[in-house]
């Protein structure tokens, strides 16, 4: 079972704790200093932080090495309340040189299809777009 505590910090700061970790949830209003994510911010940051993790491990597993893996993600709100995201597009951008892109395509396709689940939680809502991108270093 998961299971977070948020407590309320003052103005619009909360401080979320999970056994993995502490995490600071901000909608700081005009003026304020910014002291945490947005909350819907975080869930593009769990999408990329999902998937991510998912292809560094199997590019591993597949003895694939890059120099360096990015990924972007932008999404659009919908103009009606609740607000919620359409029209994802999650860009993978791999980084080296002498690429192993069958492998490197195969470790996004196992994400993006079979082993993201906040991908598939995200497709419950929203379209998503997928992209790959290299970069000879």
């Amino acid at each position: 079972m998961a299971k977070i505590e948020m407590t309320w910090q003052d103005k619009n700061l909360f401080e979320s704790v999970h056994n993995d970790g502490i995490i600071m949830v901000d909608n700081a209003l005009e003026g304020d200093e910014k002291r945490g994510m947005r909350p819907k911010a975080m869930m593009l940051t769990s999408l990329a932080g999902c998937s991510g993790l998912d292809i560094v491990s199997l590019l591993k597993k597949m003895r694939v090495e890059v120099d360096a893996f990015k990924i972007h993600v932008s999404a659009e709100l919908t103009d009606e309340h609740p607000k919620i995201y359409k029209d994802v597009v999650v860009t993978y951008q791999f980084f080296g040189s002498d690429f192993k892109k069958s492998k490197i395509q195969k470790a996004v396709d196992l994400s993006v299809n079979n082993y993201c689940g906040v991908m598939e939680m995200f497709r419950s809502f929203t379209e998503i777009k997928v992209e790959v991108a290299y970069h000879e270093v």
